[in-house]
């Protein structure tokens, strides 16, 4: 990765600390299927608490807000905000997908998709400003720092019902 491209990457991430999107609980709407879920970093103390409400019904679901407070290094809070951007107006099925490549890119060791994988451009236009952690990946402390929001996003589509734990894994 370029030394430009690093600097770039370090900016999104900053810029999502400091203006973080969805930042700040709102009450979940008792009429909207939805979950809360707080989630803890052991390692360092991060920590968040997230609400999704969902509307629709059936596999058309779709992620119709996410609220959450946190607090935590500047990784784990960006990646919330990312997360928020990404995930909103999505169906369930598609933030789900979603989720499943940013782990992905947090296997990579910092190297990203491997040009070998026909997917990779796929991948990386899906995950938008998300593709600023590919960076994060190649330090095995900070990649939970980056998971923290994801899991708790797969902890609340669980308690909502709408996917089983292991459907979301």
């Amino acid at each position: 990765m370029s030394n430009a491209m690093e600097q770039l990457y370090q900016q999104v991430i900053l810029d999502h600390s400091k203006w973080p999107t969805g930042k700040g609980l709102i009450e979940l709407d008792p009429a909207l299927p939805g979950g809360e879920s707080h989630q803890v970093n052991p390692t360092c103390g991060d920590e968040v608490t997230m609400r999704v409400n969902l509307t629709g019904e059936g596999e058309d679901q779709v992620v119709s807000s996410v609220t959450w407070d946190g607090q935590g290094c500047s990784i784990s809070q960006a990646s919330i905000s990312v997360l928020t951007q990404l995930v909103v107006g999505k169906k369930v099925s598609e933030a789900n997908e979603v989720a499943a490549i940013f782990r992905d890119l947090m296997n990579t060791r910092g190297k990203g998709f491997s040009a070998d994988d026909p997917e990779s451009e796929a991948k990386e236009d899906r995950l938008e400003d998300a593709t600023a952690f590919t960076g994060v990946s190649q330090f095995p402390a900070r990649i939970k720092c980056a998971l923290l929001g994801w899991s708790a996003l797969k902890d609340t589509f669980a308690q909502s019902g709408v996917v089983s734990e292991s459907a979301s894994a």
